[in-house]
């Protein structure tokens, strides 16, 4: 089974970004994937309306889900939607979490997973100061989800810092790894790689980590690099900057084998206990 990364290079014209991420998970499709992730943001980077935004998409008035769900029916493609400014369910007027949906090959919502790491640092670029917290609220638990091409475990870029949740998703069953990211340029270039690929040999799970590549409002540049890392930690594709699809496949019997020769799961003497149960999605 073939997985797709959409790399983008959003900036705050909604309709427009719809319009890039349609014709990419068109290509996705294309090449034969059954699961496509879209990068952190992708709908739009350096807009201050998020919460707004994310309130008429929760009230049904927004174009995002609706062209999500079109375009997971058109191309029988299941969707890992990057995030979204969405509100809790039923609470409009709370404070938005940075939530990454999946959507099956129908267009039905399978998962919905709320950010649990939010980025508050200070970072020596243009914009050098980030504070997710100012317009976003935490998530609190983890999420697993069944898809065609194996479990998968939603996480979201500064959540690739926290190996915790990673053990956590691998012992919840995880085999694959969603990481929708928008790395900054500076911390991209400084740590990016070897965290995609340490939280992919750790947990012996293929990472999935969609980026953003590029220049965009703010004023902010992002490092791109989107890989596909297999359970050995290897670089099965990337794309450096600008906006691309990288198509992989998931080998399960290779690894079966990897976990089977290297048992670290079996291994491991401390157990996480201070993370979250993750939540099971069918």
């Amino acid at each position: 089974m073939s997985v797709a990364v959409l790399q983008m290079v959003s900036q705050d014209d909604v309709p427009a970004n719809l319009v890039t991420a349609r014709r990419l998970l068109e290509q996705a499709a294309a090449g034969g994937a059954r699961l496509a992730v879209l990068p952190e943001n992708f709908a739009a980077m350096g807009r201050r309306d998020g919460a707004a935004l994310g309130r008429a998409e929760a009230e049904g008035r927004g174009p995002v889900l609706p062209c999500l769900r079109q375009a997971a029916r058109d191309f029988g493609l299941w969707i890992v939607a990057g995030t979204l400014p969405l509100p809790p369910a039923g609470r409009p007027q709370a404070k938005a979490h940075a939530c990454s949906l999946l959507f099956d090959d129908h267009g039905e919502l399978v998962a919905r997973y709320d950010k649990l790491h939010l980025f508050d640092v200070d970072v020596a670029d243009q914009r050098g100061r980030y504070r997710e917290s100012d317009d976003y609220a935490h998530g609190e638990r983890l999420v697993v989800a069944n898809t065609p091409v194996g479990r998968l475990g939603l996480t979201v870029c500064y959540d690739l810092r926290f190996p915790e949740l990673y053990g956590a998703l691998r012992d919840a069953g995880a085999e694959l790894i969603s990481a929708p990211s928008a790395f900054t340029a500076v911390t991209g270039a400084a740590h990016w790689h070897v965290l995609v690929r340490a939280r992919a040999l750790e947990t012996q799970c293929y990472v999935l980590a969609a980026g953003q590549g590029g220049r965009h409002p703010g004023p902010r540049e992002t490092y791109g690099h989107s890989a596909i890392v297999d359970p050995w930690g290897r670089l099965l594709a990337e794309q450096a900057q600008g906006e691309g699809v990288l198509l992989a496949s998931r080998d399960a019997e290779e690894q079966a084998a990897i976990r089977q020769r290297m048992p670290m799961h079996r291994h491991r003497r401390f157990s996480v206990s201070a993370v979250p149960r993750p939540v099971e999605m069918e």
